[in-house]
């Protein structure tokens, strides 16, 4: 006689006979529970005064208030500034900067006469000291505590009535009435749903710093991004200091703003015009060099892309890149070789892009394109021309999204020349531009250099 499930998960729904810490299905630990417990009745309650349903039409449709966090570029990420009783979950790797750049915020709004409290779970309060002391962040509104139980925390908000609170990290605060482990998917949705109630019922902005998983998504469970109002990732790599800040969530806001920051030893810097972060500072054309403009968010932003064609010293040619997508820099070189007729089957190619930025978009085709071709034939592209194009298989090349917003930036920074067309052939614009950078080559180069 089979026997019914008597225990089930409450993320996913899976079932199973016996209890289990860790469900077989999304692998969560601590979701399993009883599914035939009895469930608790809910008695209707009386509606407080001020607080019934009203009809949709007597609601005024101004937007929410919102003030400054000081920090323009994440104001800019948050739709214009931050709402009062919003909850901002900020993720990001470890040592990407997260916590620097909310102690700056935190120093900029209690700068402003706002009470600021700072609830660190990770660092002591002399370690806090000290990185406020190295990024100037001292002042007499901001309020530090080192806690980890939710009880404490909550009294502390009582207490010291704060008008933002950053809390760092979610994972490190426990509920002491929640048998399980600080950081586990229970204890992680007691905590967040606890401090939510408390922002929004004092309409206090409050920030959460959240850990990521090794694929780079929010740790925890899935209702944690469910509970909070905006989602904000911190990116970038630990071996530059450019970081981005995007949004994958925002109830008040656009998700595709983008904040950039630069990480110093003096803290973390508002980076409001990053055009010059992408481009080499050589004075003169280089061969294997070629501008595009790529979109980040509803930033468009000057790459420099270069290539370096060289004769191949083993059997297997090697492929090296870095900052791109090695498999459209592979569908490039094809392209090259079947619609350009150029010979890179016997060559090492490698592609980078300068400044540390990863362009992925089909956008850079076209400048890959040229780069490879422009150091296949040793011969510097115009220095004032920009390539923005996706490339198919079959030699087109496609205009690119935004197109009018990346030819009105190109020209802002000086490029007269915008390679685009989305009509032309790519043996026909490579052949195009070639001929338009050897014309400014010396004539005892012009020897050399042999013909496409």
């Amino acid at each position: 006689m089979a026997r019914t499930p008597a225990y089930r998960c409450s993320e996913c729904g899976w079932t199973t006979l016996k209890w289990v810490g860790r469900c077989g299905e999304c692998q969560q630990w601590g979701t399993v529970e009883e599914a035939g417990a009895p469930a608790k009745g809910v008695a209707a309650a009386s509606v407080p005064a001020g607080r019934a349903a009203r009809p949709i039409t007597e609601l005024q449709s101004a937007d929410a208030p919102r003030w400054s966090t000081g920090v323009a570029e994440f104001d800019r990420v948050l739709g214009g500034g931050i709402v009062p009783g919003a909850v901002v979950l900020c993720s990001g790797e470890p040592g990407v900067g997260k916590s620097t750049l909310l102690l700056a915020v935190a120093a900029r709004a209690a700068a402003s006469g706002r009470r600021v409290l700072y609830v660190s779970g990770e660092e002591s309060l002399a370690q806090v000291r000290l990185r406020a002391e190295r990024t100037g962040a001292l002042e007499p509104q901001l309020y530090l505590a080192s806690e980890t139980d939710l009880a404490t925390i909550l009294g502390q908000l009582r207490d010291t009535a704060p008008e933002l609170v950053i809390v760092d990290s979610v994972q490190t605060v426990a509920n002491a009435a929640n048998e399980s482990l600080a950081g586990g998917p229970s204890q992680v949705r007691d905590v967040a749903a606890a401090l939510t109630r408390a922002a929004k019922e004092a309409d206090v902005p409050l920030l959460l710093v959240g850990h990521v998983t090794k694929d780079g998504s929010v740790a925890g469970p899935r209702v944690l991004e469910h509970l909070v109002d905006v989602v904000a990732h911190f990116d970038g790599d630990r071996q530059t200091a450019l970081r981005f800040v995007r949004t994958s969530k925002n109830r008040f806001g656009p998700t595709d703003e983008v904040g950039c920051f630069e990480m110093t030893g003096d803290g973390i810097l508002e980076v409001p015009d990053p055009s010059g972060l992408f481009l080499s500072r050589s004075s003169t054309p280089l061969a294997g060099t070629c501008v595009t403009i790529a979109l980040e968010g509803r930033r468009a932003l000057p790459v420099e892309v270069q290539a370096l064609v060289v004769p191949a010293s083993t059997a297997q040619p090697r492929r090296v890149v870095n900052g791109v997508d090695a498999s459209r820099v592979a569908m490039v070189l094809a392209v090259l070789e079947r619609h350009a007729r150029l010979g890179l089957g016997g060559h090492d190619v490698y592609v980078s892009t300068v400044g540390g930025i990863r362009v992925t978009e089909p956008g850079a085709d076209l400048a890959i394109a040229l780069a490879i071709a422009s150091a296949h034939r040793n011969v510097a592209l115009p220095r004032a021309l920009a390539a923005v194009g996706e490339i198919s298989l079959a030699g087109e090349i496609r205009a690119a999204s935004a197109a009018k917003r990346r030819g009105a930036e190109a020209r802002r920074l000086g490029y007269s020349r915008v390679v685009d067309d989305g009509v032309a052939l790519v043996r026909a614009a490579v052949a195009e531009t070639i001929a338009a950078g050897r014309q400014q080559q010396e004539p005892s180069r012009l020897v050399a250099v042999p013909e496409f």
